[in-house]
C-alpha cells in the first residue's frame, strides 16, 4: 500500500477496461482476476480503504455481469462497479475515436487518423457515462484518480455535475509535439477538458514539456510556473498540478518468479531448443507503434554486414495478438509474416532458423522463462509512453548478463540510458550494428549495465509511483 495514502481517505479509480476477465454465457458470468502493474499497485490501496473501481467489463452490456463483479468485490475487498456501453459505442469510441485518432496521433502515426465526427461524439457520450457512475459513487472527500486517453472529458463532467473533489489523472501513453496535437480537430476542447483535473501526471518530463507547449500555443492565457518533477498551471481561480512520474514494475514479484524452479526449468527448455544459440527476443502487442517490420529488417540487415553470426543468433519473436479486427493490424500481421518468411528462406540452413515467430499470448511463467533465456532483449519501439518489457526483462534477468537493446523513443530510455545500448528504430544498419555490439560485448561489461538498470528499476518500482502521484497530488 501507498505510504502517502492514509486508510483514512477514500478513494476512486477509473480506468477504460475493470481488472477482471468476464466470461458469460446464458445469463451466467463468471470473472477471473487481470494481472499487470497497475492492479497490482492499486489493489491494496482500495482494499485497505473500501475503494472502488469503475471500468467497463470488455463486452457489450449483457445479463449476469453485475452478479459476477458484486461477487469479485466480496472477495477483494473494494467495489468494482462497470459502466456498461452498447456495441455502437464500443465500435465508436473504442475502435474508433481511441484507437483510430489519439493512439495514433499521440504515438507520432497522425496520418493514420480518421477523424470522423461521429468517433468525437460518440466519445464524449461515453466519458459522460463514466462520469456519471463516478459521480454517484463513494463519499464527499474520496480521491478520484482517473487513468489513460480514453477518458479524458471524464473531470469536466464531473465538474458539470456539480462535484468538485479531487481529481487526478494519469496519462499510460506518449503527449504529442504541439505540431502534431494541433493536426486534431478538437484540441481545444482535449485540452481544456484535461485542464479540469486537479493533478495531471505524465510518464516522462518530454510529454510534460509537450503539454505545455500545446498549453503555450492552444491557450496562452494560462501560465505555468515553477520546477522540478511537478509544476503548476493557473486555470481560473484553480491551480493544476502537472508531473512527471515514470510508470514501473513489481520488481520483487518479478525477481522472485524468475528464481522459481518451474521458470528455471522452462528456461533450460528454451535453451536445450536453442543448441549453442544465442537468442534474441522481442517481446510484442501487435501494433505499428512496436517497430517488429523495422526489427526483422535489422535482422536482415545483421546476418548481411555480419554473415559470421548466420547459424549462431536467432530472433525469438514473440508478437501478443491485439486488436485483431481493425484493418490496420491485420495488414501489419501479414506484413510481419511476410518478412519473417524471406528472412528465413533466405538464409536458413539444416539445424539452423534465423527468425522464431510466435504469434500468441504467453503465460506469465513461460514469458519469465523466455526473459532468462534470452542473451539479447530486443526493445526497439518507434514510440512508447514507457515500455515495461525493457523493465520486466531485466528484472527477470536473474544470471545478470543480458543485454538490452532499447529504442531512444521509448518512456524507458531516460531512466535505462546507462545500462542499455540506446538505438534509433528507424536507422536498420544502426540496430543491426547494436545486435553485433550486444553480441560482442564482454561478460563483465554486460554485467555492469544489467546491475545499474537492475538497482534503478527496483528503487524505482510500482508502489513508488504510486507513493509519488499521491504524494504530489496531497501536497499544498
Amino acid at each position: 500500500m501507498s505510504k502517502t495514502f492514509g486508510a483514512d481517505q477514500g478513494v476512486i479509480v477509473v480506468s477504460n477496461r475493470l481488472p477482471v476477465s468476464l466470461e458469460c454465457s446464458g445469463g451466467t458470468c463468471y470473472s477471473s482476476p487481470v494481472s499487470g502493474g497497475l492492479v497490482t499497485a492499486l489493489s491494496p490501496v482500495l482494499t485497505v480503504n473500501k475503494g472502488t473501481w469503475i471500468g467497463w467489463s470488455g463486452a457489450p452490456d449483457v445479463e449476469g455481469v453485475d452478479e459476477a463483479l458484486r461477487l469479485f468485490s466480496k472477495e477483494t475487498g473494494y467495489t468494482l462497479q462497470q459502466v456498461g456501453l452498447t456495441s455502437e459505442q464500443i465500435e465508436k469510441f473504442y475502435f474508433g475515436f481511441t484507437n483510430q485518432i489519439i493512439w495514433p496521433l499521440f504515438h507520432d502515426s497522425q496520418f493514420e487518423c480518421n477523424f470522423d465526427p461521429d468517433f468525437w461524439q460518440t466519445y464524449l457520450d461515453v466519458n459522460a457515462l463514466f462520469a456519471c457512475r463516478t459521480v454517484e459513487s463513494g463519499e464527499p472527500d474520496d480521491y478520484v484518480w482517473v487513468h489513460d486517453y480514453h477518458l479524458m472529458h471524464v473531470a469536466k463532467y464531473m465538474r458539470e455535475a456539480g462535484d468538485n473533489r479531487r481529481t487526478g489523472f494519469f496519462l499510460h501513453i506518449p503527449f504529442p509535439s504541439a505540431d502534431s496535437f494541433r493536426r486534431l480537430p478538437w484540441r481545444s476542447e482535449l485540452l481544456h477538458g484535461l485542464l479540469e483535473y486537479d493533478q495531471i501526471g505524465f510518464q516522462t518530463l518530454h510529454d510534460r514539456r509537450n503539454f505545455i507547449q500545446a498549453i503555450s500555443v492552444l491557450a496562452p492565457h494560462i501560465k505555468v510556473t515553477g520546477r522540478g518533477q511537478v509544476v503548476t498551471a493557473k486555470v481560473g481561480t484553480r491551480s493544476v498540478k502537472i508531473g512527471a512520474f515514470p510508470i514501473s514494475i513489481d520488481y520483487k514479484k518479478f525477481y522472485r518468479i524468475a528464481r522459481s524452479a518451474a521458470v528455471r526449468t522452462y528456461a533450460q527448455e528454451v535453451h536445450n531448443a536453442f543448441p549453442h544459440k544465442n537468442i534474441v527476443l522481442g517481446v510484442d502487442r501487435l501494433d505499428y507503434t512496436k517497430g517488429i517490420p523495422q526489427r526483422l529488417q535489422a535482422m536482415h540487415k545483421l546476418l548481411t554486414m555480419y554473415p559470421e553470426l548466420q547459424g549462431e543468433i536467432s530472433l525469438l519473436q514473440v508478437v501478443v495478438p491485439s486488436r485483431a479486427t481493425i484493418p490496420l493490424y491485420a495488414k501489419l500481421k501479414k506484413q510481419i509474416e511476410r518478412l519473417v518468411g524471406q528472412i528465413n528462406g533466405e538464409f536458413s540452413k539444416p539445424g539452423y532458423v534465423p527468425i522464431h515467430y510466435q504469434y500468441r499470448n504467453l503465460a506469465f511463467d513461460e514469458l519469465l522463462a523466455y526473459y532468462r533465456a534470452s542473451r539479447i532483449a530486443l526493445v526497439t519501439p518507434l514510440r512508447d509512453g514507457m515500455n515495461l518489457v525493457a523493465k520486466e526483462y531485466c528484472a527477470a534477468n536473474v544470471e545478470r548478463n543480458g543485454t538490452l537493446i532499447l529504442s531512444e523513443f521509448a518512456g524507458a530510455a531516460a531512466q535505462l540510458r546507462n545500462g542499455a545500448i540506446l538505438v534509433n528504430p528507424f536507422d536498420v544498419e544502426g540496430v543491426a550494428a547494436a545486435i553485433h555490439q550486444a553480441y560482442m560485448m564482454e561478460e563483465g561489461e554486460r554485467r555492469r549495465r544489467m546491475d545499474r538498470m537492475r538497482e534503478s528499476i527496483r528503487k524505482n518500482d510500482i508502489f513508488k509511483w504510486v507513493d509519488s502521484f499521491f504524494a504530489s497530488a496531497f501536497t499544498t
